[in-house]
């Protein structure tokens, strides 16, 4: 994943201070730099600081990869277990743009091939909800309520798991243009 921080007059600021967490990583890293991430079932926290600059944070948003329909098709759902359990079922954004005292949320589905995916704000809850007369939310819900963690998983703290969701799904779906 190339991680590039900038302000919001747009300047791009290298070599701030960043770490990236999922379940499978913890990492630091220079902002300007393209780093290996371990996929995950599990969205990817991404926190970058600059002693010239209010904080950065981003949420890169996980999505199922177009590997986990054929697990699901030719091994009858074995390779897709196998796959969620590993992260290898999973892919984030290529390319995202940190925006200095911003708080963004990064969406593979928003991808074109050569650009950095655009951030969009995190909505709250209620937002999300409140259209929701059949329409599909243009994004997902906060970790904690469309990635629920089972009851052992959560217990154990470590390997945790959870059911495929409908949200998961719509990664295999092509972006809408």
């Amino acid at each position: 994943m190339k991680v590039e921080t900038r302000v919001e007059s747009g300047d791009m600021v290298v070599g701030a201070n960043c770490r990236m967490v999922n379940n499978h990583i913890n990492a630091s890293f220079k902002s300007g730099t393209t780093v290996q991430v371990r996929r995950s079932s599990e969205d990817l926290e991404i926190h970058c600081a600059h002693p010239d600059n209010p904080d950065a944070s981003a949420r890169a948003i996980s999505r199922v990869n177009g590997g986990m329909l054929g697990n699901i098709i030719i091994g009858g759902g074995i390779g897709a277990i196998i796959d969620h359990n590993r992260g290898t079922a999973y892919t984030y954004p290529s390319w995202v743009q940190l925006v200095f005292g911003k708080s963004l949320v990064f969406d593979r589905n928003n991808e074109t091939e050569g650009h950095p995916v655009v951030g969009s704000s995190p909505r709250l809850e209620s937002e999300r909800t409140a259209g929701a007369g059949g329409s599909t939310p243009a994004m997902p819900a906060p970790v904690s309520a469309s990635k629920p963690v089972t009851a052992t998983a959560a217990a154990s703290g470590a390997g945790a798991s959870r059911p495929v969701s409908l949200d998961d799904l719509n990664g295999l779906m092509p972006p809408k243009r």
